[in-house]
């Protein structure tokens, strides 16, 4: 097996769009937890969910690469170009 060392972090999550904005929240208690905006959610039994909020995806992919890429691949390579920023 072989040896990891982690040198950076980054995080996209409903608590913040960086690790530290997602960190002060989890330090403070906040739930991201809230009422779906994203889809009409009059025909499902669940209400709520972990939405990201104010994520801009342009700051990390070009408008082919949005378009062509799911969501939730946006948040990862927000993430890793995070990390990889914070590693130096």
């Amino acid at each position: 097996m072989n040896r990891v060392v982690v040198t950076g972090i980054g995080a996209v999550s409903p608590l913040g769009n960086s690790f530290n904005e997602s960190w002060e929240a989890t330090k403070a208690g906040l739930s991201g937890i809230c009422p779906i905006t994203k889809f009409d959610v009059s025909d499902v039994s669940w209400k709520v969910a972990g939405e990201l909020k104010g994520f801009y995806a342009g700051k990390y992919l070009s408008l082919k690469e949005i378009n062509r890429l799911d969501p939730f691949v946006h948040y990862a390579v927000a993430a890793a170009m995070m990390a990889a920023e914070d590693a130096g």
